[in-house]
């Protein structure tokens, strides 16, 4: 599997269910989103508008995703909420269709466009690596079904750990159930976890 087949695997409607951990506090904050995943081909305008305001070379891009998520956390101040849309376009390694650049229209920790890397594991996981100003955030995506994806996250800032996330994302389908992924879901809820950032 490369990372353009992992987000076309990923498409369509998550429910999030996140637990994220504020380490120098050693309290935990649950919340839970909504996430829509549309996997877009090479040729799609948002790909080359991405690859543009990053100043790549469209043809290099092999395609990616957009994605929308809607959701809220247990310390979230009044008015405050987590939603927001962003684009990724995907520019594998020329030797190496498993790693490679992810354009982003916008960062998870930052608001303006950002470049990071991805490759993909021995397990066929997606791992993201982003560096901003500030930060640092390392980020691991990986199927246990084909409902069931888990996703976990860590920022480290100012040479330490802030926050470390584990998710659990059950596929939204209202047509049918996959009675096996919500067995597991439910399994990993009983586990110890440790939290997200961003959608």
């Amino acid at each position: 599997m490369d990372a353009m087949k992992f987000f076309q695997h990923s498409a369509g409607k998550w429910r999030s269910q996140r637990t994220t951990h504020h380490l120098p506090f050693r309290r935990a904050e649950t919340g839970g989103s909504e996430i829509l995943v549309e996997s877009l081909g090479a040729d799609d305008p948002k790909i080359i508008e991405i690859c543009q305001m990053h100043d790549v070379d469209p043809n290099l891009a092999v395609g990616g995703a957009f994605v929308s998520w809607d959701g809220a956390m247990a310390w979230d101040k009044e008015g405050e909420d987590h939603k927001g849309t962003t684009v990724f376009s995907l520019i594998p390694d020329s030797d190496n269709p498993r790693k490679g650049k992810l354009l982003r229209e916008r960062g998870y920790a930052e608001i303006v466009p950002i470049a990071g890397h991805y490759e993909m594991d021995e397990e066929d996981g997606l791992n993201l690596i982003t560096d901003y100003e500030t930060m640092s955030i390392v980020e691991r995506f990986w199927f246990v079904t084909p409902n069931l994806r888990l996703r976990s996250s860590t920022v480290k800032r100012f040479g330490g750990f802030n926050t470390a996330t584990f998710c659990i994302e059950s596929r939204i389908d209202e047509t049918s159930s996959d009675e096996n992924s919500t067995a597991t879901a439910d399994s990993l809820k009983e586990q110890p976890t440790f939290a997200i950032s961003g959608w």
